[in-house]
């Protein structure tokens, strides 16, 4: 069986490889090697991946003492993805207790009041703005930081430490370990300060719970609210440019989003299954026992990756996939995970990305790119697609 070197081409932006939708059609299951770690399986079919993603038979636990297939240099701790059930549920079910869906909607008005005072600071300085800088950094790094807990003072810190959660080369192993330390050692004094003196916020909630409930040790009480407050908006701040690019490259949606701003929500969950935010994939499953995919037998131990974009794209699923139809039938994309591993922080990031999608249709209708679309730039580096900057205009 032909193994292909994976990602199949350079990352361009927020194009998929016509590779997938060659392999959804024809080779289902193939063999990859990613740039380190040991050759896999990679799943391309919605069906298929959402198998791996949540059959108990597949083991996240397993890739620990396994040279995993990866696209970064060095192997990361990922805390609970890195864990299979018990321990994955024991720690989930702590920050769920803490990170409901109330308190994510109790704090909706106050995210549309830091979306609305950072577009009157666009209003103020006229454009050309450069969105991510402006608008799709600071909204999501105050609103996770404000639910966590974290003195305004504090917050700048946090978007050069959680680079780290996100890197594949852009930085080296060195500072990854440098900038996660200086988070863990910055959360376990900001933990010990809310033990001491309580408040109304995100970690207050998780030490309470964790000292009368008493069933996580202090390192992991720390290293979870290191990870939501990492977690909780390193992809939103990617999303948002991301979201905003796609509306102004094609007008004919923006315009509909600005005649009808009630399809904010469908428009989220479009846009959410068509941008492809991962950059090749991530979080290999080991299989406990021999077990079929589709037509194809996987051995027990036989590392597989799923891609969540070509899911995503996936004919069998998606009427016309490489559309963008906000009026498109409700079907579950993959854009937030699934299975145990889901991402905890999914009603944040939509409830995020909903107030500043219709935010800044509401203020600038007739909003648009200020430079020509080839001359923009992307990061490089990274797990996800994201722009370095989007100047826009009004």
């Amino acid at each position: 069986m032909t193994v292909r070197s994976y990602p199949f081409s350079p990352l361009e932006g927020l194009r998929l490889d016509p590779m997938y939708a060659q392999l959804r059609a024809d080779e289902p299951l193939s063999r990859v090697r990613l740039p380190y770690g040991e050759e896999a399986w990679l799943a391309v079919r919605y069906d298929d991946v959402k198998m791996v993603l949540s059959d108990p038979r597949f083991s996240r636990a397993a890739a620990n003492g396994r040279d995993e297939p990866r696209m970064m240099p060095h192997q990361s701790d990922a805390g609970t993805l890195n864990m299979d059930p018990p321990e994955h549920s024991r720690l989930r079910g702590f920050v769920a207790r803490a990170f409901t869906t109330r308190r994510i909607d109790e704090f909706r008005p106050r995210t549309a009041e830091i979306a609305s005072e950072l577009v009157a600071a666009m209003r103020a300085q006229g454009p050309p703005v450069d969105l991510v800088t402006a608008f799709a950094t600071p909204l999501p790094v105050r609103v996770i930081c404000e639910l966590l807990g974290v003195p305004v003072e504090d917050q700048d810190k946090f978007g050069v430490w959680s680079e780290a959660v996100v890197a594949s080369t852009s930085l080296s192993p060195e500072q990854i370990g440098e900038y996660l330390g200086a988070m863990m050692e910055y959360m376990y004094a900001l933990v010990a300060q809310r033990r001491a003196e309580p408040t109304d916020d995100l970690i207050s909630a998780m030490v309470k719970a964790r000292d009368e409930k008493g069933r996580l040790t202090e390192h992991e009480l720390v290293d979870l609210a290191a990870g939501l407050l990492a977690a909780g908006h390193e992809t939103t701040v990617t999303q948002i440019p991301n979201f905003v690019y796609v509306l102004l490259t094609h007008p004919k949606a923006r315009d509909e989003l600005v005649a009808h701003p009630e399809l904010v929500p469908n428009a989220v969950e479009e846009l959410m299954r068509y941008v492809p935010l991962v950059a090749g994939t991530v979080f290999a499953r080991y299989p406990t026992v021999d077990i079929m995919i589709g037509e194809t037998l996987v051995r027990a131990g036989e590392p597989v990756v799923a891609s969540l974009p070509s899911a995503n794209r996936d004919e069998r699923v998606f009427t016309n996939p490489e559309e963008l139809d906000f009026h498109r039938p409700a079907y579950p994309h993959l854009g937030f995970g699934h299975g145990i591993h889901y991402c905890f922080g999914a009603q944040l990031a939509r409830m995020e990305l909903q107030v500043a999608v219709a935010t800044l249709v509401e203020a600038f209708p007739d909003l648009r790119l200020a430079t020509p679309e080839q001359d923009l730039a992307w990061k490089p580096g990274l797990l996800v697609r994201g722009l370095r900057a989007l100047p826009v205009t009004w």
